[in-house]
C-alpha cells in the first residue's frame, strides 16, 4: 500500500561564501573541499555571480581535472572555453556546459561578462563512481532555447538543466550521478510542492527573492553557520546566498515570500565511496590521487589520443 508522502525538512540553512579561485576570480562557495558527504554525490558548488569585470577577467587558465564532472549553467553573460580534446567555442546566458573529466581532461574556462558587465552564473561538480573515474573524458552543450521548460497556471516556471522531471528530460545524457538538477521561479506568496525521490540526497541554493521551506508556519529549527544569523532566533526564511540541504522525504514544499522566489533545486543518487581530493582532482584513494599528480608532473596524465593545448 502506497504511503503518504513525507514532506523533506530542512537539515542545515546556511550562506554561500565569499571565496577567490583561478587567477582570482571572485565568487561565493556554497559548499565545497570540506566534508561533503550530506551532498553526495555533489562534491562542490560555486556561485560566480559577479557585476564587476575586474573580479572574473582573469578567469580560469587551462588546468586539469580527473574524476568528475562539471555542470556550468549560465545566467548572464559569456564564458569562452577549450579542453585538450578539441572543443572550444561560448556559452552564454541560458546555456548548460557539462564536462565530463574521467580519466582526464585539460580545460580552460575564461568569463566575458555581458554589455553592462555582469557575469552571472553557478559551477556544480558532481562525482564520479570509483568504475567510471577513468572514463573516457566528454562534453556536452544544451543552448538556452534547448533546457526544457514547464510552467504552471500559477505562474511557476521551471528550467529542467538536467535530468527528467514531470515526463520532460533535458538532452544531457549519460551522466553517471543521474542527477536532476531544476531551475524554479516562483510568484510571491505560492506555495509549491516538489517531489524528489526517496533515495537522493537534496539541497536547494537560492539565488533571488526569499521564501519559507519545510513547515511554512515555524520558523527554522536548524541554527545556521553563525553568518549575521541570530542562533537563537533560527531565520523563518532562505534568502539570496542561501544554502538549504535538506533532510530524506519524498518531497520538498517552498512558500515563495513577497518578491516571489527563484532557486536551484538539485538531487542525486549517493555514490556512498570513499573520496581523496586535492584541488581539480577527486579520486578514491591518497594513492590514485597521488598517481594523478604524478602523471602531470611527466606529462603523461593526458590518456591516448588527447593532445595536451595550452600546457
Amino acid at each position: 500500500m502506497a504511503h503518504a508522502p513525507v514532506q523533506r525538512n530542512v537539515k542545515r540553512l546556511s550562506r554561500s561564501k565569499p571565496t577567490m579561485e583561478g587567477a582570482g576570480v571572485h565568487l561565493r562557495r556554497a559548499f565545497g573541499f570540506g566534508n561533503t558527504a550530506d551532498y553526495d554525490p555533489f562534491l562542490l558548488l560555486d556561485d560566480f555571480r559577479n557585476d564587476h569585470p575586474e573580479e572574473y577577467l582573469a578567469g580560469f587558465p587551462w588546468h586539469p581535472h580527473r574524476g568528475i564532472e562539471t555542470i556550468t549553467y549560465v545566467l548572464a553573460g559569456t564564458v569562452e572555453h577549450g579542453d585538450s580534446i578539441g572543443n572550444k567555442g561560448t556559452i552564454g546566458a541560458g546555456d548548460v556546459q557539462w564536462m565530463t573529466a574521467g580519466s582526464g581532461i585539460i580545460h580552460q574556462e575564461m568569463p566575458k561578462g555581458d554589455p553592462q558587465g555582469r557575469m552571472h552564473g553557478f559551477q556544480l561538480w558532481a562525482n564520479l563512481p570509483a568504475s567510471l573515474k577513468m572514463t573516457t573524458p566528454r562534453y556536452q552543450e544544451m543552448k538556452s532555447a534547448d533546457v526544457p521548460l514547464l510552467g504552471d497556471d500559477d505562474g511557476t516556471q521551471i528550467r529542467i538543466v538536467c535530468g527528467n522531471y514531470q515526463g520532460k528530460k533535458s538532452p544531457i545524457v549519460g551522466v553517471a550521478a543521474d542527477p536532476i538538477y531544476l531551475d524554479l521561479s516562483i510568484p510571491a506568496g505560492r506555495r509549491k510542492t516538489i517531489p524528489v525521490e526517496t533515495a537522493r540526497h537534496a539541497f536547494a541554493y537560492v539565488f533571488s527573492g526569499d521564501g519559507k521551506f519545510c513547515n511554512a508556519s515555524k520558523p527554522l529549527s536548524v541554527p545556521t553557520e553563525g553568518l549575521g544569523w541570530s542562533d537563537t532566533h533560527p531565520p523563518t526564511s532562505a534568502d539570496n546566498h542561501s544554502l538549504v540541504l535538506f533532510d530524506s522525504g519524498d518531497e520538498v514544499t517552498v512558500e515563495a515570500g513577497n518578491d516571489g522566489i527563484r532557486f536551484l533545486l538539485v538531487s542525486g543518487k549517493p555514490l556512498e565511496e570513499p573520496v581523496a581530493w586535492y584541488g581539480p582532482i577527486v579520486m578514491n584513494t591518497q594513492e590514485q590521487l597521488a598517481q594523478a599528480f604524478e602523471e602531470l608532473d611527466r606529462g603523461t596524465f593526458l590518456r591516448t589520443g588527447a593532445h595536451q593545448r595550452g600546457a
